[in-house]
């Protein structure tokens, strides 16, 4: 969920792109790099959110290398602390996100409804159940991933996740309130593309026959949040973006194991 309580969080700056990315990362990780902006100011460099999340990825690449060569972890462990990992540095955003909506879907009504059941604080059945499907099939591909070695195809679903993101900010309708309609105004087929081949570049760089299923599932993933939200909620918010992030890294994993089996 894309939301912030400070209200002196968001400063006005000089325009740097350098400026705008790095206040992005700290917006939406728990990276120390204190560097704060508007909102307006992130929103310019959303196509730019996969290379952040990839970086992220490369950590985890490493820890999972790390765990499993030197410390002979089990590897259901190593699995679970990896997404662990993934989704404490994002702050646990994307995950708040996803329960959210996952509170949403399951109520009958209107989608006026179903966004006052969504800004509960109290998590529902439904978010729980959410989350507990999301995160244990998460953890079985990752469990899948580090058992055929490939350690580095955990930097492309992580940026993929980022790329579910941008393919639900285009194509969902921006609600009339929240942080999210600032990501989703933003978005242009311009800088969607420009987001998306960049991602591709730098997913068939690290593995040129996988890399690009991760960036289609990523893609499947967004665009299957955005759908949640179009149903449900008529519009997409800051929880449907957040959804789209935990869908688009879970079905890279997904596309990228069934992609191997057939390679």
């Amino acid at each position: 969920m894309l939301e912030k309580n400070n209200d002196d969080y968001f400063e006005k700056q000089k325009p740097s792109i350098i400026r705008s990315i790095l206040g992005l990362a700290t917006f939406t990780t728990i990276i120390p790099l204190n560097v704060f902006t508007s909102i307006e100011e992130m929103a310019k460099v959303t196509w730019f959110w996969p290379v952040i999340n990839g970086v992220i990825g490369i950590f985890g690449a490493l820890l999972a290398y790390i765990l499993s060569t030197y410390l002979h972890l089990p590897i259901l462990l190593i699995a679970t602390i990896i997404y662990g990992f993934f989704i404490l540095i994002n702050g646990f955003n994307h995950v708040d996100g996803l329960m959210d909506l996952g509170d949403g879907m399951m109520v009958h009504g209107t989608p006026e409804r179903k966004l006052k059941i969504m800004k509960d604080p109290i998590s529902g059945v439904g978010g729980i159940c959410t989350l507990f499907i999301v995160a244990t099939t998460t953890i079985a591909a990752i469990y899948q991933i580090i058992d055929l070695n490939l350690y580095l195809l955990l930097i492309v679903t992580e940026l993929s996740g980022k790329v579910g993101l941008l393919t639900c900010c285009i194509s969902s309708k921006a609600g009339k309130e929240g942080i999210g309609k600032y990501f989703i105004e933003s978005i242009t087929p311009f800088k969607y593309i420009l987001g998306l081949i960049v991602s591709i570049i730098i997913a068939t760089l690290i593995n040129p026959q996988l890399g690009i299923f991760g960036i289609i599932g990523g893609i499947f993933g967004g665009a299957l949040a955005a759908l949640f939200g179009k149903r449900h909620l008529k519009v997409a918010n800051g929880d449907v973006l957040g959804s789209s992030n935990e869908l688009g890294r879970l079905f890279s994993l997904i596309f990228i194991i069934i992609a191997i089996s057939f390679i």
